[in-house]
């Protein structure tokens, strides 16, 4: 009987050091898969991120490419506060403004990218415009992805700096896109937010790091995402500095003064349209909601674009001064 206990109690002790391995291993594969820089080949011919051949023209061959080839960007540099450089392109109106807006792009993409509607704000509103390269992309140092959490004070020194530069009676605007979206939420109720932050557009945004991965754990890889995405947090946490858990945007939006305006494809499957919604339905600010037909993730802009700016300019006329 002795023996027979034993036994059990190495099987078990087995099956336990199996199960946490297995964890570990599992969280520093998806950790390199996702939140480590570098190319993500998973992520090519993605069903879930398909666009029109039309939205694809415009991003790639859009009259807006052009233009931001042929600015004069000031490259700004900022020290982040764990020591990273950062890196962004700053282009002053034409005529002189008290308006700025920042413009996030979204994950593996980089600042200029974020011309496309850089040349909005620039030739149709008149305002001075801001890219940053978030940390990990672009010119940017880091060596993994933030997905808005450490990169939301990374915009808040951004927005100090550029308050510095340009006076403070300077009225800022954050245009954010995806992961760029999730950032500018993420800082919207911090309270060392700046006063100069007046008003707030998160086009295809996510509620939390961990409700986008859990989502994509199963839609991918046909997987639940607990115990392994909870694993493959702890690792970012000792390798990047944060949890899936605390990267919330909807924790921050329930905080926040600041007006926020939602923008969405009803068609989106890799970032669902639920998330704006359930984003709009918990703000403690005033805010707006602009869905798009048939548009999937990031697509409003190339499926609806007089709208789109129509819907951008009416909020900031309702908002900013």
């Amino acid at each position: 009987m002795k023996r027979i206990k034993r036994n059990w109690k190495k099987v078990l002790l087995l099956v336990v050091i199996m199960f946490f391995s297995i964890q570990v291993i599992g969280g520093i594969f998806f950790y390199d898969l996702a939140i480590k820089r570098g190319p993500k080949d998973f992520l090519q011919n993605n069903a879930d991120l398909e666009v029109a051949d039309e939205t694809m023209d415009l991003y790639v061959n859009g009259g807006w490419v052009d233009w931001v080839h042929e600015q004069n960007f000031e490259e700004l540099t900022l020290e982040s506060r764990d020591g990273l450089k950062l890196s962004g392109y700053f282009l002053p109106s034409t005529i002189p403004t008290d308006k700025l807006v920042i413009l996030t792009h979204g994950y593996l993409g980089n600042a200029k990218q974020m011309g496309l509607f850089g040349i909005f704000y620039y030739q149709e509103l008149g305002y001075n415009i801001f890219m940053p390269d978030a940390r990990g992309h672009g010119k940017s140092e880091g060596n993994y992805y933030g997905f808005g959490w450490p990169d939301r004070l990374d915009l808040i020194d951004w927005t100090d700096l550029l308050v510095d530069k340009l006076g403070t009676d300077t009225d800022v605007i954050y245009h954010g896109l995806s992961m760029g979206a999730a950032t500018v939420l993420m800082a919207s109720g911090e309270a060392e937010l700046p006063t100069q932050v007046k008003a707030i557009v998160a086009d295809s945004p996510y509620g939390s790091v961990y409700q986008l991965f859990a989502y994509q754990m199963k839609r991918m890889f046909h997987l639940p995402a607990f115990p392994l995405l909870d694993s493959t947090s702890l690792v970012t946490k000792a390798r990047a500095g944060y949890l899936f858990r605390e990267a919330s945007a909807l924790k921050e939006v329930q905080r926040t003064d600041v007006s926020i305006l939602y923008i969405h494809g009803k068609a989106d499957t890799f970032v669902p349209v639920k998330n704006a919604i359930e984003l709009y339905e918990k703000t403690s600010s005033s805010t707006e909601l602009f869905l798009v037909d048939e548009a999937n993730h990031g697509e409003s802009y190339a499926k609806a674009p007089e709208a789109y700016k129509e819907k951008v300019q009416q909020f900031l006329q309702h908002t900013v001064k």
